[in-house]
């Protein structure tokens, strides 16, 4: 069990539960829209020695603020976001992520156009940026405006303040003082992502983000990338500014959480495509699992991992809860158990489905489990992508089977099909037919093994196909527990 994930157990257990989306956190801050102008080249200007791109593709997404509360919404957490855009094309842009996206969103009104960069992409790799990033600070009016926007979503149960700085002016030192203030004065964690040489504007902050080149900006020298440099650096950046804690972000050394004390969170080896809102995911992780009740460490070591996973890919990407769920599973597989309640598993069917995956389920009692459930059980997985076990409850097998069955309790069921090489999920229902889970789960194939015919199974309807298994001729729990008896006598 690789030791970085193993303590991250509960927070797995968390996100996979879908309980993220009774979390809600507000973003404040310079909302961006970022981009992409994809192309290719093969010859060189005669204007001047340049390559010549010829665009084959542009879109655009959410940068800067709006990148924060993208990943928050990707975490699955519920969103409120106040910034500023202007009366332009950009503008509308950013409206139809946001709407798109299921974001409460107060865009405050801009005289200047709306933030943009635009990112000219050849070949995979990006050759230049143009950025239209006018700086405006928000009038009075504005910050009021925010600041009750602030306080509605405080009041609606928001759990975590996030202030995205990107030194554009949305963050003045009047609106990030009130902010902190307010929160503070309702006990809500405040996150900065920092910016400038001077962070007394976000004194009384519970955390502050900074990279390694924004803490050394801030200290006016040069930080030594090891972590005795970086703890001496960061505590009295921290001390100076009046914020709890800082968290380092120090891209291949990892990451740093300074404030009474240091802990050091080494980063895995990956492949560095592209550091792009690298940092808003990484602020985005650590609000969310704080508001969700988490403790800083844990979710700083979360935050680390989805850092690692957002920089492998192009362009500003924010990271979603199955995304970082697969790639923790993909390292350590035994923290996902393939147990799971009925809404959890209807959530990972949903979004199985979304990926393109084919879901098969099948159900039974199991209760002694022999060579002829396996050879069903991996007949039912070859029909597709993802096998979904449903498992009939104690109870339910008592109704079924008799007052001396089960012989195995359900929870010791559940846990030896979970351990089967073809099962991917195992859900327990108490009905005596699986129809309400198939109802919920609604998979591509339903099937069962025996002598039954297809328009027979309780819940076909809630299936696209259903398939008949064969049967080992000879093997079945009954007989085997007769053969024991009979042995006995």
């Amino acid at each position: 069990m690789p030791d970085r994930l193993s303590s991250l157990r509960p927070l797995i257990d968390f996100l996979r539960s879908g309980r993220m989306a009774d979390v809600a956190v507000a973003v404040l801050g310079d909302v961006v829209l970022d981009r992409y102008l994809s192309g290719a080249t093969s010859r060189v200007s005669r204007e001047a020695p340049i390559p010549v791109v010829v665009c084959g593709s542009e879109s655009d997404n959410l940068g800067g603020a709006g990148n924060v509360a993208a990943n928050l919404r990707g975490l699955g957490c519920r969103v409120l976001l106040a910034g500023a855009v202007g009366s332009d094309p950009p503008a509308e842009r950013v409206r139809s992520h946001l709407e798109a996206l299921g974001i409460q969103a107060e865009l405050l009104p801009r005289r200047s156009p709306t933030l943009t960069k635009s990112r000219l992409i050849c070949g995979g790799q990006q050759v230049a940026r143009f950025d239209q990033e006018t700086i405006e600070p928000v009038e009075e009016q504005q910050a009021e405006a925010a600041l009750r926007f602030l306080e509605r979503a405080l009041a609606g149960g928001a759990g975590a303040v996030v202030l995205s700085d990107y030194g554009l002016g949305f963050c003045t030192p009047e609106l990030c003082a009130a902010v902190v203030t307010l929160a503070r004065s309702l006990d809500v964690p405040v996150f900065v992502d920092p910016r400038g040489s001077d962070w007394s504007k976000y004194r009384g902050a519970s955390v502050a983000t900074p990279n390694l080149g924004e803490l050394a900006a801030v200290c006016g020298v040069p930080v030594d990338n090891r972590d005795v440099g970086v703890e001496s650096a960061g505590e009295a950046a921290r001390v100076r500014s009046g914020i709890d804690r800082l968290l380092v972000t120090r891209s291949s050394q990892g990451m740093s959480l300074i404030g009474e004390g240091a802990v050091h969170i080494p980063a895995r080896p990956v492949e560095v495509f592209d550091v792009s809102g690298a940092g808003d995911t990484v602020i985005a992780v650590l609000a969310a699992f704080s508001a969700a009740g988490f403790g800083l460490e844990p979710a700083a070591r979360m935050a680390n991992e989805a850092a690692q996973l957002v920089v492998t890919r192009s362009g500003t990407c924010p990271v979603s809860d199955r995304e970082l769920l697969a790639e923790c599973s993909r390292e350590a597989a035994h923290l996902f158990s393939p147990v799971a309640d009925a809404p959890t598993a209807a959530r990972l069917v949903r979004g199985w489905r979304d990926e393109g995956l084919r879901v098969v389920f099948t159900n039974g009692c199991f209760d002694v489990l022999h060579a002829g459930h396996l050879d069903s059980l991996r007949r039912a997985r070859s029909l597709g992508d993802r096998l979904v076990v449903g498992l009939n409850s104690d109870r339910s097998v008592r109704a079924l089977k008799g007052p001396t069955r089960p012989v195995n309790a359900e929870e010791d069921r559940a846990r030896l099909l979970a351990a089967l090489r073809p099962v991917d999920l195992v859900v327990v229902f108490d009905e005596d037919t699986p129809a309400a889970l198939l109802e919920r789960l609604r998979p591509h194939v339903l099937a069962k093994g025996g002598d039954y015919r297809a328009e027979d199974l309780p819940g076909r309807e809630y299936a696209d196909e259903v398939v008949i298994l064969p049967l080992v001729e000879g093997l079945s729990t009954t007989r085997i527990l007769e053969r024991g008896r009979s042995a006995r006598d």
